[in-house]
């Protein structure tokens, strides 16, 4: 591995780690079934902007999804999402996942699942994404052109992705006892 993607993979597990000590979640921003607008103002209303929105979505390069996080939407005929990809998680995916019931995960990029690489925008740009919020993307010039500038261009996303988590990071960020680093994310711990 390169020691600029060592450097980053450091990074994007620190700032993940420091998320989840703030607030025991992925991401402050909750947006898979975002669409087009919703996306942009939820990043507005957290100090973020359009080319952050488009940064920090190709994070869904690297991981893992409960069938639940999109199910109710993505795997219906007439989904925007690719059909290959569809019937494949139609075969991993019950129709009724739900969080805390029968709900198995998927990786979110079928190409290169453990790289944190900017391969995400090529599966937009083929539609072979998880969540609206990703296809949603391709729904405005700038963001598209943003999509294509992210696949095409050698470095261009890393660079921006490094930046971009520490903004994030910024969110949100609980001291003293305004919070706590949870032993399981479903449960306060009782000490």
């Amino acid at each position: 591995m390169a020691a600029g993607a060592q450097k980053l993979q450091v990074l994007v597990v620190s700032a993940l780690l420091l998320l989840l000590a703030v607030g025991c979640q992925a991401s402050p921003l909750q947006i898979g079934f975002y669409h087009d607008s919703d996306l942009v103002d939820s990043f507005v209303v957290k100090g973020l902007d359009v080319e952050d929105l488009v940064i920090l979505s190709g994070a869904h390069t690297i991981g893992h999804s409960h069938c639940s996080a999109f199910v109710p939407d993505r795997l219906n005929v007439t989904s925007d999402i690719n059909g290959g990809l569809a019937a494949f998680l139609r075969g991993q995916c019950p129709a009724d996942a739900a969080p805390g019931g029968n709900d198995p995960t998927v990786m979110q990029d079928v190409v290169t699942p453990n790289d944190l690489d900017k391969q995400y925008y090529n599966n937009v740009l083929s539609r072979t994404v998880l969540f609206t919020s990703d296809v949603a993307l391709l729904t405005s010039e700038e963001t598209a052109r943003m999509v294509m500038d992210n696949a095409n261009m050698p470095g261009w996303w890393e660079d921006r992705f490094e930046k971009a988590m520490v903004k994030m990071a910024g969110i949100e960020v609980k001291t003293g006892d305004q919070g706590q680093i949870r032993k399981n994310c479903r449960a306060i711990n009782y000490y």
